[in-house]
């Protein structure tokens, strides 16, 4: 029995994996379709985030049925809690790329944003990316070390969207109210992209040491 339970965890942690994958896809094909202006692409990842979203379905509920049938205690029970967490994490991920894609598709056949920020969605993309594929690697590694490593990376998100400000808000904008609005949007996505998942680094550590992490750059809620 235990042996089929440790099974059954060991692919909930697989499925988590695999919708890691499929996030860090939607988010770099959502980036492609804001800055190239690219119709099908924007509406290929707004229906294939149905499959993030079955994902969760499933993992969430193994998860349940794992706490209801096998009363999982100590670390397999953190490891329960935490990936229901991370599945809910990587969900909201895949809402924000389909958001960006949205705007995409609202504004077709125009660019939802102009040149001088064309250039930092993109930057902000990669930078979410590589924090996802860190976040997916200290899941399955159990590594907390480099989970730590998550919320300083995520600073350097933090910064472009304070730069984005500072055009926004400077004289040499001259691109109207509606691109200044979408671009300050979009900036929130990118960087709550970033913020999830430094939320599963959070987890991660949690796995592995029963702890929460603390400071300004974690997640205040757990």
């Amino acid at each position: 029995m235990r042996e089929s339970y440790h099974d059954e965890l060991e692919g909930t942690t697989n499925d988590v994996v695999t919708m890691a994958q499929l996030v860090r896809t939607e988010v770099a094909e959502a980036t492609s379709s804001l800055i190239g202006a690219d119709l099908a692409l924007a509406e290929k990842v707004i229906s294939d985030d149905n499959k993030v979203d079955a994902l969760h379905d499933g993992v969430e509920q193994r998860c349940f049925n794992l706490l209801a049938r096998q009363a999982p205690v100590a670390g397999e029970l953190r490891t329960v809690i935490a990936v229901l967490r991370m599945c809910y994490e990587l969900s909201r991920m895949g809402d924000l790329a389909v958001h960006v894609a949205e705007t995409a598709r609202l504004r077709f056949p125009e660019h939802a944003v102009p040149d001088p920020v064309a250039a930092q969605f993109t930057e902000m993309a990669r930078l979410a990316d590589q924090m996802i594929a860190t976040a997916t690697r200290t899941l399955v590694d159990r590594d907390a070390k480099n989970a730590e490593r998550l919320a300083s990376d995520d600073s350097a998100v933090d910064d472009l969207r304070s730069e984005q400000f500072r055009l926004l808000l400077g004289d040499d904008w001259t691109y109207g109210v509606e691109k200044a609005v979408d671009t300050a949007l979009l900036g929130r996505y990118y960087e709550r992209i970033a913020d999830h998942a430094v939320a599963i680094g959070s987890r991660v550590i949690y796995i592995v040491s029963g702890q929460a992490p603390e400071g300004e750059n974690w997640p205040k809620a757990f």
